[in-house]
C-alpha cells in the first residue's frame, strides 16, 4: 500500500535513503531503498530526488509498492565459469571484456544474461537489469565475484560489503619500479571534473583506499598484488595512475599506446567473505587470464636472459 510520511523536527538534515532504511524499509538494504529512489517508486513532495537528498521539516515523502517486473532481458549461453554454488549463491571467475550488467548505452550481453541461463534463481534487490548482482568489476578486469540467488543472500552480502568485510584481493602489473615493498593508498575519488568517463582524485570525492603490496619487479614494470578497503569506480586504475604507476594495458588512465588488446592487466585473483547462510568464512582464487600470463612469463624469460 503507498505510504505518504511527513518529516519531523528530529529528521532534519538526515539524507532520504537514510531515513527511509531507519524509519521505512527496515528489512531492507541500503542498496534497494536507492533504486527504489532511483527508479521512482519515491517521491519528496511530488518529486523525485538523489537518494542522498537533506529532508526538510514537513516535506512529504510519498511511497508506492514496489511491484516485481518480468526481465525483459534474453538468457545468453556464454557458459559462465562457476567456481563455486550451493542453494544461496554461487561465486563466479569473469572473463575480460564481459560487462556485469546492462545498461541504456550498452546493448551487448553481459554476465547478467548468461546468469539468466544458468541459474534459476536470482536475488531482486538490486532491481530488475541487476538480479544477483552484489558488486561489480570493470569490463576489462577479470577475476572474482560473488553472486547472490536471494534477497536474504543479497542482504546481508551487501551490508558486509559496507563493513569493508568482504575481502577482494587483486593482482596487477603497473608501469615503472617502486623504492618501496609494499604501501597504502588513501585518497578520495570522484567524477573527474574535464572527462565524463574518467574517475579521478579529487577532494570532493568518496574516501577510497587501496593496498599493495609488491610481488616482481622487471624494470619498466611491476607485478602487485592490491586490495580494496573500499569498492569504488575504477578504484585501482585511478589510484595506480595517481602514484604514477598506471596499470599495463590500460587505455583510460595509461599511455595512449597501450600494450596488449584485451584491457588492462587487472585481475580479481582472490576473494574471501562470510556465507550468510552457512555461517562460514569462504576463500577463492581464480588464475589470471592466458592472456595476461603469457605477457608475464614473456617478462619473466627476458629478465633472466
Amino acid at each position: 500500500m503507498p505510504a505518504l510520511i511527513k518529516v519531523r523536527p528530529e529528521h532534519v538534515g538526515l539524507r532520504l535513503d537514510q531515513f527511509l532504511l531507519e524509519h521505512y524499509y527496515k528489512d531492507q538494504s541500503r542498496s534497494y531503498v536507492q533504486n527504489a529512489i532511483k527508479e521512482g517508486y519515491v517521491l519528496l513532495n511530488g518529486q523525485k530526488v538523489k537518494t542522498g537528498h537533506s529532508l526538510k521539516i514537513d516535506d512529504e515523502i510519498h511511497i508506492e509498492h514496489i511491484e516485481t517486473k518480468a526481465l525483459d532481458l534474453d538468457p545468453v549461453d556464454l557458459k559462465l565459469d562457476v567456481v563455486y554454488e550451493d542453494d544461496d549463491l554461487l561465486v563466479i571467475n569473469k572473463p575480460q571484456g564481459l560487462v556485469v550488467h546492462p545498461a541504456s548505452s550498452y546493448h551487448e550481453p553481459t554476465l547478467v544474461h548468461g546468469l539468466l541461463h544458468q541459474i534459476d534463481e536470482l536475488s531482486s534487490i538490486n532491481g530488475i537489469a541487476r538480479p544477483g548482482i552484489v558488486h561489480r568489476i570493470d569490463k576489462d578486469t577479470s577475476g572474482l565475484l560473488v553472486v547472490a540467488k536471494n534477497d536474504q543472500t543479497h542482504q546481508k552480502l551487501s551490508e558486509d560489503l559496507a563493513k569493508h568485510q568482504i575481502k577482494r584481493e587483486y593482482i596487477a602489473l603497473v608501469y615503472g619500479n617502486f623504492v618501496e615493498n609494499e604501501g597504502t593508498i588513501d585518497a578520495p575519488i570522484g567524477r573527474h571534473p574535464k572527462h565524463r568517463l574518467k574517475m579521478a582524485v579529487v577532494a570532493s570525492g568518496k574516501p577510497a583506499k587501496t593496498h599493495f603490496k609488491v610481488l616482481d619487479r622487471f624494470g619498466k614494470y611491476s607485478l602487485i598484488s592490491c586490495e580494496l578497503e573500499t569498492g569504488r569506480t575504477h578504484q585501482i586504475r585511478v589510484h595506480m595512475a595517481y602514484i604514477n604507476h598506471p596499470i599495463v594495458g590500460d587505455p583510460l588512465y595509461g599511455p595512449k599506446d597501450v600494450i596488449g588488446s584485451t584491457g588492462q592487466f587487472l585481475h580479481a585473483q582472490k576473494l574471501t567473505f562470510f556465507h550468510p547462510i552457512k555461517k562460514e568464512h569462504m576463500t577463492f582464487t581464480a588464475d589470471m587470464p592466458d592472456t595476461f600470463k603469457a605477457f608475464l612469463d614473456q617478462l619473466i624469460q627476458d629478465s633472466v636472459l
